[in-house]
């Protein structure tokens, strides 16, 4: 009888994905080769090649797979995704706490959370994961590249579900902290609501006309020589939120690579961080009871 309870090991901080095979009837396909080239057009054939040749494909019964091996529908594989070549992000996260349940992490600037694109080792969770050897560490919630500050991290499944209830129930106060334009005429605080969505290209967000989906209290902290220090509040978590509020008040973030205008940087190039901060959280722990509150040791200032 197919032992289907294969899990395989996690390898350099990575954990193996799973692809579902469709029947036989619905491929024309031969080799399982064939149907990832065909799957992922976008990753070249030689490094399906490379993976096949370092053991990097199982089956649903742990077999390693080569470059040969017979297409097999109505099952699924295991790979293993690995890039030849990656630009290091030499910026260091912190672990700022940890119970049996949650890890709460300060991010850097620049550093992915999760594997995607052309960064596999340089992301947090796999750096993470090699850290602390726990292949169940999964993201709670997100920050983006470009964005430091305080993140959670759930180390089990079994209470996974319940922190994520959280942020469902917007249980999670989150306070950000950004350097912006500074214009004398904006009255602060202020609590600006509008309507995003997709925008073009299709990773920014723009606003339009509509019932707003988006909430941010703003605060003006400090200011100095047309910069300002601001502490922001979103009661919601549209992506790209506190970007597009600020630019909306015709005071984008500094360094932002995105709002007003797309502006493509060398990934090389960590010289101008995005000047935001996720600063704070706290919550009622599902666990324990306790009301939590985290703070990054991270700091923006006024030049």
């Amino acid at each position: 009888m197919l032992n289907t309870d294969f899990t395989p090991p996690m390898l350099d901080g990575v954990c193996a994905s799973k692809l579902h095979l469709p029947p036989q009837s619905l491929v024309s396909v031969h080799t399982i080769f064939e149907y990832l080239c065909q799957e992922f057009p976008h990753i070249d054939q030689a490094e399906w090649q490379q993976r096949f040749h370092d053991h990097l494909i199982y089956d649903a019964a742990g077999n390693q797979l080569q470059l040969n091996s017979p297409y097999q529908g109505n099952s699924h594989v295991f790979y293993y995704r690995f890039l030849a070549h990656e630009i290091e992000v030499p910026y260091e996260h912190q672990i700022l706490h940890e119970t049996d349940d949650l890890l709460v992490v300060d991010k850097p600037h620049f550093l992915t959370m999760s594997p995607t694109g052309q960064y596999v080792q340089q992301t947090l969770l796999v750096r993470l994961k090699k850290q602390t050897n726990n292949a169940d560490l999964t993201p709670i919630h997100r920050l983006d590249r470009e964005t430091a500050g305080v993140v959670l991290f759930s180390k089990r499944p079994q209470s996974r579900g319940l922190y994520q209830q959280l942020f469902a129930e917007r249980q999670v106060k989150k306070i950000y902290h950004a350097i912006a334009g500074y214009r004398a005429e904006l009255p602060f605080p202020q609590t600006i609501k509008l309507r995003m969505q997709k925008g073009q290209p299709f990773y920014t967000m723009q606003v339009v006309e509509g019932e707003a989906n988006s909430e941010t209290h703003i605060e003006l902290l400090e200011q100095h020589n047309g910069w300002a220090k601001y502490r922001l509040s979103p009661h919601t978590g549209k992506q790209h939120q506190l970007r597009v509020h600020l630019n909306h008040l015709n005071i984008p973030i500094q360094n932002d690579p995105l709002y007003p205008e797309v502006q493509h940087k060398a990934e090389d190039d960590f010289s101008r961080p995005l000047q935001l901060l996720a600063k704070e959280i706290s919550f009622p722990d599902p666990v324990t009871g306790q009301i939590m509150h985290f703070y990054s040791n991270f700091k923006l200032t006024l030049k």
